[in-house]
């Protein structure tokens, strides 16, 4: 297996470059900061596209500038209105954004623990996709089970001001 797709944590920092990759950051901790349990990115988007995916990865980054993950999620927007483990049949029909539409999507990144030392930061990145890891999506809302080959080019919006609250959900431990 290539190095790049080896489990655990990965040095983000190479990504981080990248025009369609947004990366909220925080101040360095001054005293540990704890998280235990389930962690999510609450994101108000809208896109150009009638399906697209929003991916959102917690990073810790060392005083060292390394940039390492902790934990991601997806949601593929066709899906926003409905979630099911992968094997499980989905209770609810996809559903298609209008472009323009502004929908409001929870991303689960799963459970974590860990502890930010002091002059960590933590990082909310923002993507669109994270091939290979998950599947592509095309952006065109064609059934995607279908062999479709041709992309189309999506348009992201995330909101993030008084009227449209983007958020990531820590579950934090106090010391």
């Amino acid at each position: 297996m290539p190095s790049r797709y080896r489990p655990g944590p990965l040095d983000q920092r190479p990504n981080e470059q990248r025009q369609d990759v947004l990366c909220y950051t925080s101040d360095p901790f001054s005293e540990p900061y704890t998280v235990i349990g389930p962690v999510s990115a609450e994101l108000v988007v809208s896109s150009s596209a009638p399906d697209t995916d929003f991916v959102a990865r917690l990073v810790d980054v060392y005083p060292d500038g390394r940039a390492m993950t902790l934990t991601d999620g997806i949601v593929r927007t066709r899906w926003r209105e409905t979630y099911a483990l992968p094997g499980e049949i989905h209770p609810a029909p996809p559903k298609l954004l209008e472009p323009g539409e502004v929908v409001r999507l929870t991303i689960a990144l799963w459970a974590t623990g860990v502890s930010f030392l002091p002059g960590h930061r933590l990082r909310l990145e923002v993507t669109s996709s994270s091939f290979p890891r998950w599947d592509r999506n095309l952006n065109t809302g064609e059934d995607e089970f279908l062999m479709s080959v041709t992309p189309q080019k999506a348009e992201q919006t995330i909101f993030h001001d008084a009227d449209h609250p983007s958020s990531i959900v820590l579950p934090h431990v106090p010391a």
